[in-house]
C-alpha cells in the first residue's frame, strides 16, 4: 500500500484530477439536455459576454471545465493526458495546476476581449501549457532532459497551432491568451527541479502579467 501511495503521489495526480472533473460535467451536461444545447452550456458556466459584463466574473474561469460535443471533449482530454503528463512532472503540482487555471483564465480573458461568440473548452488552459513548454525551451536550452521533452512535444504543439489559423470556429484569441498567460506564469513560479529561474525573470513577468490582465479585464468591461 505504502508503495502504490508513493507511485500515486509522485505521478501526475493533478492531470488525472483535472481530466475526471471534464468527464464528470461532461455528463452532468448530457443529463441536462447535451453538452450543444446552448441553454444547457449557459447554465453551466460558458463564456457569454454580456453575462460576465452584468458582473458574472466566474464565467471567466468555469469555461475551461466545459466542452461542446464529445470530440471536442475527447480531442482536450487526450491533449491535457499527454502534455499534461510532462509538464507536472517537470514543475510539480501546484504549480502546474497555477499553470493551468490561471492559462485558462487569460485565455478566457483574451476570448472575452476579442470574440463575441459563446465559448467553452479547456483549450485556453491547454494552450498555457503550450506556453509554458515554451518557456522551458527557452529558459532552458542547454539542459538534455528539455531538449529530449522538445523533440517530442514541439511539433505536436506546431501543428495545434496551425490547426487553429485554418479551422473554422477556433477561438483563436482564447488560445493565444491562454498561450501568453502559460508563458508568463511559467516563469513566475519558476522551475526549481531544473535549476530555477531568476529573480529578474519572475519580477519582470509578474508585472507584465499583471498589466496585461488589467488592461484586458478594463477593455473588456468597458467595451
Amino acid at each position: 500500500m505504502e508503495r502504490i501511495f508513493k507511485e500515486f503521489k509522485n505521478g501526475p495526480y493533478v492531470t488525472y484530477l483535472l481530466l475526471i472533473i471534464q468527464v464528470v460535467i461532461f455528463g452532468l451536461m448530457t443529463l441536462a439536455g447535451g453538452s450543444t444545447n446552448t441553454n444547457v452550456l449557459v447554465f453551466f458556466g460558458a463564456k457569454v459576454n454580456q453575462l460576465i459584463q452584468m458582473g458574472e466574473w466566474w464565467r471567466l474561469f468555469t469555461p475551461m471545465f466545459l466542452h461542446i460535443g464529445l470530440m471536442h471533449l475527447a480531442v482536450n482530454s487526450v491533449t491535457l493526458y499527454y502534455i499534461g503528463e510532462q509538464i507536472e512532472g517537470v514543475f510539480g503540482h501546484w504549480r502546474f495546476l497555477v499553470i493551468y487555471l490561471l492559462s485558462g483564465f487569460t485565455g478566457n480573458i483574451a476570448s472575452f476581449v476579442f470574440s463575441p461568440n459563446l465559448s467553452a473548452g479547456s483549450s485556453t488552459a491547454i494552450f498555457g501549457l503550450f506556453g509554458a513548454f515554451f518557456m522551458l525551451m527557452e529558459a532552458f536550452r542547454n539542459n538534455q532532459a528539455i531538449r529530449a521533452v522538445g523533440r517530442q512535444f514541439g511539433l505536436f504543439i506546431v501543428l495545434n497551432l496551425a490547426f487553429d489559423l485554418f479551422a473554422p470556429g477556433i477561438d483563436l484569441a482564447g488560445h493565444v491568451g491562454g498561450l501568453l498567460g502559460g508563458f508568463l506564469i511559467a516563469n513566475i513560479v519558476g522551475v526549481p527541479r531544473i535549476g530555477g529561474t531568476s529573480r529578474g525573470r519572475q519580477i519582470i513577468s509578474l508585472v507584465i502579467f499583471i498589466a496585461m490582465v488589467g488592461f484586458f479585464l478594463n477593455l473588456g468591461f468597458n467595451n
